[in-house]
């Protein structure tokens, strides 16, 4: 699976973005997509995820702020991340996830940053 990563940039507090994820390769076997970050100095955390059902989880600190999607095309599939009302403690760079949770696997994306700025 290849997942390639796009649509951080810089924003003010309080504005929007939106990430998008491209994945290819055997995506239909994929489990569970999903959003984490990392912050300079600290370690990788889940921001959002969905399951291949559509069942949906987010950290505490985005709910009801982002919103995890996925749309399946011509073997493809772009999983996005709207992330409104930006806070700085938003800025990290975004990688993408894709699980293969019977064959324990876990494949990521290139990072995109997000710089929220007060």
């Amino acid at each position: 699976v290849q997942l390639q990563a796009s649509g951080g940039g810089l924003v003010q507090a309080g504005g929007s973005l939106r990430l998008s994820c491209a994945a290819s390769g055997s995506i239909f076997s994929i489990n569970v997509m999903g959003w984490y970050r990392q912050a300079p100095g600290k370690q990788r955390e889940l921001v959002a995820e969905v399951t291949s059902g559509g069942i949906t989880n987010y950290a505490d600190s985005v709910k009801g702020r982002f919103t995890i999607s996925r749309e399946y095309a011509k073997n493809m599939v772009y999983l996005y991340l709207q992330m409104n009302s930006l806070k700085p403690e938003d800025t990290a760079v975004y990688y993408c996830n894709a699980k293969f949770i019977a064959l324990n696997m876990n494949y990521w994306g290139t990072g995109t940053l997000v710089t929220v700025s007060s």
